[in-house]
C-alpha cells in the first residue's frame, strides 16, 4: 500500500528540491531521514518534515510497520510563481521569478 504526504506552495524552487529528492529515492525511511538530517541544504529540512509526516500517516492511519517502509517515490512539482520587479538603468525593469514547489513523498512497505 502506498501512503503519501504532500506540502504545497513551499518557497523553494523545484529544481533545488529535486537535487535532494534524488538522493533519498528508493532508500529505507530510517536511512533517508539520516541523510536528510545531515544534508546542509534548506530543502533537506523541509523534505525531512514531509518524510516524517508520510511515516506517521503510514503507521497511524494504515497500520503499516515503520521498520519495513521505504521511499517509493518522491517528486517536486512546480507551484505558483511570485513575480517581482527590480529597477534597472534607463527606466527599465527586470522580472524576478520567485518559484514555489509542491513536494510529495510516497512511502510503501517492502514485501
Amino acid at each position: 500500500m502506498d501512503v503519501k504526504s504532500t506540502a504545497k506552495t513551499l518557497r523553494i524552487p523545484p529544481r533545488k528540491a529535486r537535487l535532494v529528492l534524488d538522493i533519498i529515492r528508493g532508500k529505507n525511511v530510517e536511512e533517508a531521514a539520516a541523510i536528510l538530517k545531515f544534508t546542509p541544504n534548506y530543502a533537506a529540512g523541509v523534505i525531512g518534515k514531509i518524510l516524517k509526516s508520510a511515516i506517521a500517516n503510514a503507521t497511524n492511519n494504515h497500520e503499516l510497520n515503520a521498520e519495513k517502509l521505504y521511499v517509493k517515490a518522491c517528486y517536486a512539482d512546480e507551484g505558483v510563481v511570485l513575480k517581482r520587479y527590480m529597477p534597472r538603468a534607463k527606466g527599465r525593469a527586470d522580472e524576478i521569478m520567485k518559484r514555489t514547489s509542491h513536494i510529495t513523498v510516497v512511502v510503501a512497505e517492502k514485501e
